[in-house]
């Protein structure tokens, strides 16, 4: 066990009010040395029936021998004989859940088949249990309002996102941490048990839970794995918003501002690696801080961090989208210098920089290079090699692509076909483009895009073909998209080519009334 964790467990005692607190203890009501002849019995049961007849028995034994069913202590006291062999005290478990009346269960059994589960490193099993737990309704109907005051959880405070609420919503996860580290010793668990809490809370969303219990283990100097720490930074920042999760990054590091830069807390046993500061750089990213990134990937280096491929995938697509083309093509450079070989992702975010360029030769030599590299293209390379021949007006070269990604049985994307569609049509080769989108819909089973259509209605209206245009438009409808602005203009447009002032008359009041309907729903 970790020294720290072991000191801990040993001497956590709750801090003076009025701080916000929890009084940890790991001194619990042992259960007794001797058992019952029903635990006894049951506990024979159990480790010398085969199989196939052990639970049978048990429920013969369970409904004959006593008028109550057993409660959660004499569980705990079943199972912790059973430690030797998790995989029995599991179907045990199990078996008391299918058979509710025969065994009753609070948090604290349910804590004690986590622990033994925990020390077998059964971590799937235990998390599954402890997802269980945390959604169930019962186990935490008991004396909610006395712990809720007990450990100050009624009051209410600023949430991480700066909203008030009471803090009893973290009851579950607070309460469950608490029994689990009551429990830890006498079941001779491991430590990363709180790991699969802190990441079961993250999976059921419960993501003010995670950082109340990192920061309950911070405050006494432990932190959760890294990889537990990373997941809860990318999971924050995706749910409350990068900077938000840069707040959480220093908290679970131990990182405190002074004038000489970021300091680490001492005892903390979990430092950032690339993949924490990857995590950050994503959500700036996603946020689209750009100047986030950048700082971000400066605190890596002061970190004495070394950049891997995605760390450099991200800033190069920091740059790209910004434009930064130069500064992209600084680090693809830097990359190879340094032997760090650039994965689809990488040569996807540099293609599609030039693309958006329109630097379209400088994206072909990527995508052969990527051939001859041995990196397999993927359906979002085509995408971008679409989008820039549509870019600088080549659409036969865009089509070739198109058909080579087809041939790769690449999943075809609305946003491909609007692409190709607004590209032929902007040629007047409207026609073409309803071919290619009905030959997609019968041999891949394309689903067209309100824009797809509304892009080839107003191709063709502008070609003249004014009985395909409503033709396509009819099938529209029937798809449940409804006709907006762009398609009565695209009507009307053709309409007024053709000389029908009266249809094209007729449609702006069509129009006028369509818009003032929807303005009122």
């Amino acid at each position: 066990m970790p020294p720290l964790l072991k000191s801990f467990l040993h001497h956590l005692q709750p801090p003076p009010p009025p701080a916000y607190s929890l009084p940890f203890s790991t001194t619990t009501s042992l259960p007794p040395n001797h058992h019952s002849p029903l635990i006894t019995a049951v506990i024979s049961l159990l480790t010398h029936h085969r199989s196939k007849s052990r639970w049978s028995h048990l429920r013969s034994l369970l409904t004959t021998s006593s008028s109550t069913p057993l409660t959660p202590g004499h569980f705990s006291q079943i199972t912790l004989k059973l430690k030797s062999n998790p995989h029995l005290a599991l179907s045990f478990f199990h078996f008391t859940l299918h058979n509710s009346s025969l065994c009753s269960h609070n948090l604290r059994s349910y804590a004690t088949i986590i622990h033994i589960l925990s020390r077998a490193r059964l971590k799937a099993h235990a998390q599954e249990v402890i997802r269980a737990g945390l959604r169930s309704p019962i186990l935490f109907n008991n004396d909610e309002d006395a712990f809720a005051e007990k450990t100050g959880l009624g009051r209410v405070e600023q949430d991480c996102e700066g909203h008030s609420r009471p803090r009893y919503q973290l009851l579950k996860e607070v309460k469950f941490f608490e029994v689990l580290v009551k429990s830890y010793r006498e079941c001779d668990s491991a430590p990363f048990v709180f790991d699969l809490l802190i990441k079961s809370c993250l999976e059921l969303k419960k993501i003010d839970g995670s950082i109340e219990i990192v920061k309950m283990l911070g405050s006494k100097g432990i932190s959760p794995s890294i990889s537990t720490c990373n997941a809860l930074i990318s999971e924050v920042s995706r749910c409350k918003g990068s900077f938000v999760g840069y707040g959480v990054f220093k908290e679970v590091f131990g990182l405190e501002s002074c004038e000489h830069g970021e300091k680490m807390r001492r005892g903390f046993r979990a430092r950032p690696n690339v993949h924490s500061f990857n995590e950050l750089m994503v959500g700036f990213y996603r946020n689209g801080e750009v100047e986030m990134v950048e700082e971000i990937w400066s605190e890596m280096d002061r970190f004495g961090c070394v950049a891997n491929g995605f760390s450099y995938g991200v800033l190069m697509a920091v740059f790209c989208e910004v434009g930064r083309l130069s500064e992209a093509e600084r680090l693809w450079e830097e990359m190879r210098v340094k032997g760090i070989m650039p994965d689809v992702v990488a040569y996807n975010t540099v293609i599609g920089g030039f693309c958006k360029a329109g630097e379209v030769e400088k994206a072909e030599g990527l995508y052969r290079e990527m051939g001859l590299s041995g990196i397999e293209s993927s359906c979002v390379t085509f995408e971008h090699l679409i989008e820039g021949y549509c870019r600088i007006g080549d659409v036969d070269s865009a089509i070739l692509v198109y058909k080579d990604m087809l041939r790769r049985d690449f999943r075809l994307e609305a946003l491909t076909m609007e692409l190709l569609i607004g590209g032929l049509c902007e040629q007047k080769r409207a026609f073409e483009a309803l071919k290619i989108m009905r030959s997609a819909m019968r041999d891949v089973s394309f689903h067209p895009s309100g824009k797809s259509y509304e892009l080839l209605i107003n191709g063709l209206c502008e070609d003249g073909k004014i009985e395909e245009a409503l033709k396509l438009q009819s099938e529209m409808v029937g798809k449940g998209f409804d006709p907006n602005s762009a398609i009565y203009s695209a009507f009307i447009e053709g309409h007024v080519k053709l000389g029908n002032e009266e249809m094209a008359a007729m449609l702006r009041k069509e129009m006028s009334a369509a818009q003032k309907q929807k303005q009122e729903d």
